[in-house]
C-alpha cells in the first residue's frame, strides 16, 4: 500500500473537527445576524396624537416624512428596496355626532378621491373593528413613475395600498399603508401590528 493511501484516512480524520468548527462558527454568525435583524424590526415607537385619543406603536426604523398634506403623521421605511418606499399615513377628521356619515359613505368619498391615481384598481373591502371602534378596510393598487424626468430610465412601480377607515362618536381616522407590490405581503405584517396596537377612543 502506498504512503498516500495510508495517510488519507488520517488526513480526513484530522480535518473533520476543523470543518465542523467552521460550520458551527458560520451557523453562529447567521444566528446572530438573524437575532440582530429580529430585534431591530421588533423595536417600536409610541405615537400619541395631541388633539385626539389616538395612540399606537409603529416600527422604530420607520422615519418621519415631511408632507404638505393635512395629516397627523407620515412615516416611511427607508430600507425598502425600491425607489418607492413603504409608507404609512395617518389622517384625522372630526365628525358631527348629531349627524355622522356611515362607513360606506366615507368609503365612497375615498374611492372617488383615489380614482385620479394612475392605473387605479380597487381590490377589496371588508368591515372590521380597530381598538373597539367600527372600521372598514380596503385594498387597492395603482402605478407610480418614480423618476419622471426626460432621458432617465425608470420602470413604473406597482404600489399596493391597505387603508383602514375608523369611526368613533366624534372622529374619523384614515390609516393608509402603501408598499411596492414585491414587498407588500412582508411589510403588511408589520403594518397589521400597528393596527393591533391602536387606541382610538
Amino acid at each position: 500500500m502506498s504512503d498516500l493511501a495510508r495517510n488519507e484516512p488520517i488526513y480526513t480524520l484530522r480535518m473533520r473537527p476543523k470543518d465542523i468548527g467552521v460550520a458551527l462558527a458560520a451557523l453562529l454568525f447567521l444566528l446572530g445576524g438573524w437575532l440582530l435583524m429580529s430585534s431591530a424590526t421588533a423595536r417600536t415607537r409610541t405615537f400619541q396624537d395631541e388633539a385626539t385619543p389616538l395612540r399606537f406603536e409603529y416600527p422604530a426604523d420607520w422615519i418621519a416624512i415631511e408632507t404638505l398634506q393635512d395629516v397627523v403623521l407620515r412615516v416611511a421605511n427607508p430600507a425598502t428596496p425600491s425607489a418607492v418606499k413603504t409608507s404609512m399615513t395617518v389622517e384625522s377628521r372630526p365628525l358631527d355626532p348629531a349627524n355622522p356619515p356611515t362607513l360606506q359613505t366615507l368609503l365612497d368619498r375615498r374611492v372617488e378621491q383615489r380614482q385620479v391615481l394612475t392605473g387605479y384598481h380597487f381590490l377589496s373591502e371588508a368591515e372590521t373593528e380597530v381598538g373597539g371602534a367600527r372600521a372598514i378596510v380596503t385594498e387597492y393598487a395603482y402605478v407610480v413613475q418614480p423618476i419622471d424626468e426626460p432621458r432617465r430610465a425608470s420602470l413604473p412601480v406597482v404600489v399596493r395600498v391597505r387603508e383602514y377607515i375608523i369611526v368613533t362618536a366624534d372622529q374619523s381616522y384614515y390609516i393608509t399603508f402603501s408598499a411596492p407590490d414585491q414587498v407588500f405581503d412582508r411589510e403588511s405584517r408589520r403594518f397589521e401590528r400597528v393596527i393591533t396596537s391602536m387606541v382610538v377612543q
